[in-house]
């Protein structure tokens, strides 16, 4: 047998070894599909109901300019009788569509403190207890038609009372 015969003859051999035992090889068992994982939404606790008669329930708009914003910035607290509150801001700007800020939870009043608990923001679900979405104001004056609160840094927010329903305009 020449040399090229027996090389020949080798990888033949070669390959069908590997075929066999290829062949014979134990297969693994295919892997269990992984469980899903439930993903679970925060819980936020349910809002408290206002006091009977508080003044405070309603609807009040600020409309006022910042230093660093071009435009006029629109607040509007809409505080429920059931402790559920609704907050929008939007920032109007000539010639451009308003952005805005679309927020709900809960709001509970104590004596002239006012704590708002921000439960969704922008239609995202917040995290309980985040330091964020928890904003403290103190009643500095309220009568039928005006409030005035003043936020942890010393921002003050002068509010008008506003009609039932009443929604900021785009």
């Amino acid at each position: 047998m020449t040399k090229a015969n027996i090389l020949r003859r080798t990888s033949w051999v070669a390959v069908l070894a590997t075929v066999f035992l290829s062949a014979c090889a134990v297969k693994s068992p295919a892997p269990e599909p992984a469980k899903p994982v439930a993903v679970t939404k925060p819980v936020h606790p349910a809002c408290q109901p206002a006091a009977a008669g508080d003044d405070l329930a309603g609807n009040w708009l600020s409309k006022h300019r910042q230093k660093g914003v071009v435009g006029e910035l629109r607040t509007l607290f809409t505080l429920q009788t059931d402790g559920s509150m609704a907050y929008t801001e939007q920032v109007k700007r000539p010639n451009k569509p308003s952005q805005g800020l679309n927020e709900s939870g809960c709001w509970v009043r104590k004596g002239n403190d006012v704590r708002i608990s921000t439960q969704e923001s922008n239609g995202v679900t917040t995290e309980p207890g985040d330091p964020i979405y928890e904003n403290h104001y103190n009643i500095v004056s309220l009568t039928a038609r005006n409030l005035v609160l003043r936020d942890q840094s010393g921002t003050t927010y002068r509010l008008t009372r506003m009609s039932p329903g009443y929604r900021l305009p785009f």
